[in-house]
């Protein structure tokens, strides 16, 4: 969630933190642009994770770029298409500047062929670090510019594919572009560097290394958060005879007092399927930790029940 939010805030997607993770866990269509660029690249990293195995082909990263920028351009032929003219500049999507003139799209099909065989290439002559060749492809993608929009986001899922393909699995826990969008200027900066300089990427891999050195930091304080959740949790099991979800529930209403849950939400948040999502929240109805309300005649929705209110 925290990789798909901040990569589409990078390209311009206008909503908080807040309100794009309440959409996602609570499965809500997307009301906008901003928003549906952000459930487009969250289901685009679940296929990537669902395909990181695979070869990267043309049609591969066609589809990549089809899924994360459906139902957001100005040309809708265009998604899941390699552009077929020039008239295009890397923009920055706050300053409005240019940053960059790609090559001509004339040298697109030798170059995809290329970034595939580059991808794929499981036997090179000489040593390069998995880290280093993943933010080349970043690099190439942002360089070459391959599509007419959604470059970076197509970019940086790359480089999550090809960590994930090289076996880096924590990259999966990782939100780079959580970092870049703190620090957009020295993201943009490192492409120019290097395109300044004889196109030398030490600038970008720099910056890439440091990126994913400070997402894996800000990974190990999430853990230790949710460590002392767990301890609270644990707590709730102990002394209320509550199952290990069940507890992570009422831990939901502890921190967050005006929480209203819906059964697809509990079963998205806690990763099982709907039957077992709503026996859990039938089981806290009867603890008196939720109460349920009807919002139409199908739907209902779970607050903080009687026993919250005792307590409180």
């Amino acid at each position: 969630m925290e990789e798909s939010i901040a990569s589409s805030q990078i390209e311009g997607a206008v909503t908080s933190r807040v309100a794009a993770k309440e959409m996602l866990r609570k499965d809500r269509a997307p009301r906008n642009k901003s928003e549906r660029m952000i459930v487009n690249n969250y289901q685009t990293i679940q296929h990537i994770i669902a395909i990181k195995k695979e070869p990267l082909t043309p049609e591969a990263l066609l589809n990549i770029h089809q899924l994360m920028v459906d139902q957001t351009m100005d040309n809708p032929d265009e998604a899941g298409q390699f552009r077929q003219h020039d008239d295009i500049h890397v923009v920055d999507a706050i300053e409005s500047e240019v940053i960059h003139t790609p090559p001509s799209f004339s040298t697109l099909p030798d170059f995809i062929q290329d970034l595939c065989e580059f991808f794929n290439d499981e036997t090179p002559g000489f040593f390069l670090h998995p880290v280093v060749k993943a933010s080349i492809i970043h690099f190439l993608i942002g360089y070459f510019h391959p599509f007419t929009d959604g470059n970076g986001r197509t970019a940086r899922a790359l480089f999550y594919w090809y960590l994930l393909r090289k076996g880096y699995w924590l990259t999966e826990y990782l939100s780079i572009s959580r970092v870049i969008k703190e620090s957009r200027n020295q993201y943009y900066r490192a492409f120019q560097y290097t395109e300044a300089d004889e196109n030398d990427l030490t600038y970008f891999v720099v910056y890439q290394v440091k990126t994913l050195s400070k997402a894996y930091d800000e990974l190990k304080k999430y853990i230790a958060h949710k460590n002392q959740e767990k301890q609270q949790q644990l707590a709730l099991q102990r002394n209320e005879g509550l199952s290990p979800r069940q507890a992570e529930i009422v831990d939901w209403l502890q921190r967050d007092p005006n929480v209203t849950l819906s059964a697809k939400e509990v079963q998205i948040r806690l990763g099982v399927s709907n039957q077992t999502a709503r026996f859990d929240i039938q089981a806290l109805i009867e603890a008196g930790y939720l109460a349920d309300f009807l919002i139409n005649r199908k739907e209902r929705r779970y607050v903080r029940g009687p026993r919250f209110d005792k307590q409180t």
